[in-house]
């Protein structure tokens, strides 16, 4: 799959997304290094802290079924273009500092940066 295609996944999966209070929709899409992909929503709570971002959503969605190792994840938004926030951020460090992150105002504008360029000292046990 390309990027191309993965970002219209995202943009598919959008329409999931459970945004009651802030409006603001955001869907993701993993692509894991085997081409499997794994979509995920933000999924908003009463208690903002117990909200769960779109790339979380996808990175459990796909853990949880045994994969470990991803190339990319793209991430779109009923507002434009959107970058993972800073949780989300370390969370997909977590699984490697090379995944890429698709992002941008639409499929014909993608931007393409590595995890570790938006997280430059992310935190590792050693």
């Amino acid at each position: 799959m390309d990027y191309k295609e993965l970002y219209k996944t995202a943009q598919q999966a959008i329409n999931n997304a459970y945004a009651p209070y802030s409006h603001f929709k955001v869907g993701a899409a993993l692509l894991t290094k085997s081409g499997e992909v794994f979509t995920g929503v933000n999924v908003e709570n009463a208690t903002y802290g117990a909200t769960i971002c779109a790339e979380r959503t996808a990175l459990v969605k796909a853990a949880s079924e045994g994969y470990r190792e991803f190339d990319a994840i793209a991430v779109v938004s009923s507002g434009g273009e959107v970058y993972p926030c800073g949780i989300c951020r370390q969370f997909i460090f977590e699984f490697g500092d090379n995944i890429k992150i698709i992002t941008g105002e639409d499929e014909d504008h993608i931007k393409v940066t590595k995890i570790k360029d938006l997280l430059p000292n992310g935190f590792r046990l050693k």
